[in-house]
């Protein structure tokens, strides 16, 4: 069944039809008394669920930033959902203990990343942003006397966040949930691109967390990270990078020059599962300072059995988790340094080749497309925002709407490497014929 679906996944409509959704009801049944066969939940799973899917896995999703699954990572999942291997201790599973181990080592040296960094493998960036701005308030708190992990955070010295007005909405429900509230944000201007104008950045001291962004989430751009980070080391304070997506442009020799100067951070997030195309719940911490992390991520029990070997609970906010770190090491092995580095810059390639198409088509693009997202609008709001409901009712396929600089634009993200330049003509052709017949 699964094979069925991988074969013919292209010629999918990209979002279900309204009889796949009414089929749903399908599952809309009492929990049966006794044990069903398994062939016969599969069966009922393939039948009525396959059809209802978001052709995600195909070439035409482009409404968030969502990327495929590459063949060597969807086949090793399979074998190790089989294993169903627990990684939080080494003598809960050696193997996996070892490919964390070793997808660490690979990941500082296809970012860039100082040596002393250590990774923890998570959901997701927004679990791996909450760790890291922990960490973050931790170390500051810490060098200002106070140790949150013992103490927790009554009578806490003041601290302040700063962030860019184009933060990601995932970093301020990080920084509620860590008990930062919105009233110690400082919000710097941003520029025409959303990056942080470094002009107005306010003073920086030891009591201040800075959160950047490698990617925005609208535009695709990148602070400067090379004077930002620079200015935050002379002061003191505790930098984390949001690099969800983006931060993978440091692993293209072509790009990497919009990412210079983020290894002077102190901590980054990142995403599997968007442009390096790992399969879903596939996060990342890194985070330079081993030892804080481990003490603000501490737990204790005497059946824990700690080793001299990789222990990953000591790195996440989870003990029992999925093996997702052997994920990465098999698309990682699967691409070799070379093939990350063309995946990052081919993605680049399409979405401007993408925009160049809309743009000959009388769309308007609002971004520099320097990574894999474009801004594209078509004459008023009202039009713009109909033709985004036209293309994603179409089939076809599916993108998303969303608001820059007071205006409604169609966003879209290039981010799935089963994409090729076929694709890109029959979606903007499909998106011209939609907007040339609205009235």
């Amino acid at each position: 069944m699964a094979m069925d679906y991988i074969n013919h996944i292209d010629n999918m409509r990209v979002y279900p039809d309204q009889k796949a959704i009414t089929n749903l009801q399908a599952f809309d049944e009492e929990l049966s008394n006794e044990p069903v066969e398994t062939s016969e939940i599969l069966k009922q799973l393939d039948a009525y669920g396959s059809p209802a899917t978001v052709a995600q896995t195909s070439g035409r999703y482009f409404g968030f930033v969502c990327g495929g699954i590459l063949p060597s990572a969807l086949a090793c999942k399979w074998l190790t959902d089989a294993w169903d291997q627990n990684p939080a201790m080494y003598v809960l599973s050696p193997v996996t203990s070892k490919i964390e181990e070793v997808t660490e080592r690979w990941l500082k040296n296809l970012l860039g990343l100082p040596n002393e960094t250590v990774a923890g493998y998570v959901s997701g960036s927004s679990a791996a942003t909450i760790i890291g701005l922990t960490v973050g308030r931790n170390m500051l708190l810490k060098k200002l006397g106070h140790d949150a992990a013992k103490n927790g955070l009554l009578n806490t010295p003041e601290i302040k966040v700063l962030l860019g007005a184009g933060a990601h909405s995932t970093v301020y429900k990080a920084l509620s949930i860590i008990g930062l509230g919105s009233g110690r944000i400082i919000m710097v201007p941003t520029d025409a691109q959303g990056r942080i104008r470094v002009d107005l950045l306010p003073n920086l001291d030891n009591r201040t967390l800075v959160i950047l962004q490698a990617g925005n989430v609208n535009s695709g751009a990148f602070d400067n990270f090379a004077e930002i980070c620079s200015k935050a080391r002379e002061a003191g304070s505790y930098v984390h990078v949001d690099g969800a997506f983006g931060l993978w442009a440091a692993a293209n020799e072509r790009l990497h020059h919009l990412t210079g100067g983020v290894d002077l951070a102190d901590s980054w997030s990142v995403d599997g599962h968007k442009t390096l195309n790992t399969p879903y719940d596939n996060g990342i911490i890194l985070c330079r300072h081993k030892e804080m992390l481990v003490e603000s991520l501490h737990m204790a029990g005497s059946y824990i059995v700690f080793s001299d070997k990789r222990d990953g609970m000591l790195y996440t906010t989870e003990m029992s988790r999925r093996a997702r770190a052997i994920d990465l090491w098999a698309t990682l092995k699967g691409l070799g340094r070379q093939g990350v580095s063309d995946l990052v810059w081919e993605l680049h390639q399409k979405a401007v080749y993408f925009s160049e198409l809309l743009k000959i088509g009388g769309f308007e693009i609002l971004n520099d497309v320097v990574f894999n997202q474009v801004l594209a609008r078509y004459k008023s709001d009202e039009m713009t925002n109909r033709l985004v409901k036209g293309v994603q009712e179409s089939g076809v396929c599916w993108l998303g709407g969303s608001q820059w600089d007071g205006k409604s634009v169609m966003r879209i993200s290039v981010s799935s490497y089963k994409t090729t330049y076929e694709d890109i003509d029959l979606s903007a052709n499909e998106i011209l014929r939609i907007a040339h017949n609205l009235k």
